[in-house]
Order: structure tokens, then C-alpha cells, then sequence
């Protein structure tokens, strides 16, 4: 489709001068000089074959087509300003970009955000999702958060859970888990990408489960807890993702036989260079907000 539309550049020009009256402060407006404004909107009545202006001797005044014309083009430009925000959001250097893992985002994050929000309307944020601690060569994340040891080159890394780990699953599985050794008889459901899984809680516990290795195996822990909850087998639930399903009696611990795993999530952000000017003050925000869920974990 095709539209037989004057030059933006002529209907900028007209905008502005019909707003100021003039076509010097249009110009200082525009950032052109007044003799370019001129042009334009001379440009813009020859295309329209009907003045737009009548000169006087210190300013100008809209003709009966152009005080017709005016709210037309002005809504023109409100709708494309509203269309553009909509899709692209505000510019790319005003938005803090965090990368968070879909469980994490999900298990912890997510119910968070709204208290960083009220605090701090005036910080727009972006939050990309992962699944793998990917590598993040040519993207850019101001923020980053991943899952291990703490260990990443060239990165401040702020540790933000200290998580045990124990079987979690439906209230119907669990009324016939009477002890560890039950689970022999049970699917156990695995999460790829962790270091310590199974086998750790497994060996933590002395429990003998043979070919523990078996059952199903997922990319992402949420979709294990929502298999677990509907009676799919036993997820090996991590305290800071499954807390909420806990809460809402979806999931249960059979046993209460939690095990401390060395892995946890972190949070980096560039040793070097210049950061975004809204970085520190999240970081900050979720350093509050991780310290505060130790000390409720640590308190009897």
C-alpha cells in the first residue's frame, strides 16, 4: 500500500511554525536555519497547490487550509509517536537490560519486581530470559545473572541464593513415600545443566537408589515442578525456585532431609567500563532482597 504523502521533513516544518507563529523559532526548534523552514513549507503549499500561511511582517498566520490542515498533521504525528513507543519502548540506552534464568525469573524474581517498581518508577527495565548460562559475546546485558560456582572472569559477582536441595512432589506421591528408599519406585525427574543433581542428594543421604539415572530429564526446573505437581514423579526442588509451589501446597517434601548444594545464583556485572546509570541502584535493590531471604532461611 502506498500513500501519497508530502515529504516529514515539510510537515515538520509546518507543524512547528504554525505552533511558534514563526518561522525563526521553528527553526531554532528544528535545528535548521529559518531560510530552510521557509523552503519547506513553501515546498509543502507548492505540493498541496493551497497556502498554509499568510506572512506578516513579524509572523505568520494560518490560513482557513492550513488551521484545517494543522490538527490533522499534529494527530498524524501523536499516533506515529504512540505507534513507535509501543513497539520499540523508550530508547535502547534509557532501558537497564537484566538476562535472568526462566526459573529463577519465575521461581523467585518475578513476584519481586513489583516492590523494585513502586520504589523505583522511574527505572525502566528489561528483563531477558535464558535457559543456559550461554555466551553472551555480541549481545549486551547490563545486568547478568547465572547459575554455578562464582567464578567468571572480568565480572563482580554478587552471590544471591544459598539453596538446599530435597525431593519435592504431588501430596498424592507423597503419602506413599514413607523413607528415602521409597523413590526406587518412583520417576525421578531431572534437570540438565545443574552439577549437583541426584547423584549428590542421593549420596548426601545414603539413599541406594539403583539406575538413579533414569526418568525423565528437563531443560528448565519449573517444568519439573510442574510435572512433579501433577503427579508425574519426584523433582529434586532447589529452596529459592520451589518455594512458591511449597507455599501453595502444590509440591511437598516428603522427607525433611534438605542437603546444601555449592551452586547458586549470581549476579555480575562488568569489573571495567562504563555502566549503565541505573545498574547500581537494581543491584542494590536485589543484594537487599537476597539478604533478606538468607536471613529467613537461617532463622529457627
Amino acid at each position: 500500500m502506498t500513500y501519497a504523502l508530502p515529504p516529514l521533513s515539510w510537515l515538520r516544518a509546518f507543524e512547528a511554525t504554525a505552533r511558534h507563529h514563526s518561522f525563526t523559532s521553528a527553526a531554532a526548534e528544528l535545528n535548521l536555519t529559518q531560510a530552510a523552514v521557509s523552503k519547506q513549507v513553501k515546498n509543502l503549499e507548492h505540493h498541496l497547490a493551497e497556502p498554509l500561511f499568510v506572512r506578516l511582517p513579524r509572523s505568520v498566520a494560518l490560513t482557513k487550509a492550513g488551521a484545517a490542515y494543522l490538527p490533522k498533521v499534529q494527530d498524524a504525528f501523536a499516533r506515529l509517536g504512540e505507534g513507535t513507543a509501543e513497539v520499540f519502548g523508550r530508547r535502547r540506552g534509557e532501558v537497564l537490560t537484566l538476562r535472568a534464568p526462566v526459573g529463577y525469573a519465575l521461581g523467585w524474581l518475578g513476584a519481586r519486581l513489583p516492590q523494585f517498581q513502586a520504589a523505583h518508577p522511574d527505572v525502566a527495565l528489561r528483563i531477558v530470559s535464558s535457559v543456559w548460562n550461554e555466551n553472551t559475546e555480541g549481545l549486551r546485558y547490563d545486568l547478568d545473572i547465572l547459575y554455578g560456582l562464582g567464578h567468571w572472569p572480568g565480572q563482580r559477582c554478587d552471590r544471591l541464593t544459598w539453596d538446599t536441595m530435597q525431593p519435592v512432589c504431588s501430596p498424592q506421591i507423597a503419602r506413599r513415600l514413607r523413607s528415602p528408599a521409597d523413590l526406587a519406585h518412583e520417576t525421578l525427574l531431572h534437570v540438565m545443566g545443574y552439577q549437583q543433581g541426584w547423584a549428590t542428594w542421593l549420596a548426601a543421604t545414603g539413599t541406594d537408589v539403583p539406575d538413579a539415572g533414569a526418568g525423565l530429564q528437563f531443560d528448565t526446573s519449573p517444568l519439573s515442578y510442574e510435572v512433579a505437581a501433577h503427579g508425574g514423579g519426584v523433582a529434586l526442588g532447589r529452596s529459592t525456585m520451589v518455594a512458591r509451589e511449597i507455599a501453595a501446597g502444590r509440591l511437598v517434601r516428603p522427607f525433611d532431609l534438605p542437603v546444601a548444594t555449592s551452586e547458586s545464583f549470581w549476579l555480575l556485572s562488568p569489573q571495567e567500563g562504563r555502566q549503565h546509570p541505573h545498574a547500581e541502584i537494581f543491584r542494590s535493590w536485589l543484594l537487599a532482597q537476597a539478604t533478606a531471604q538468607r536471613d529467613t532461611q537461617e532463622r529457627p
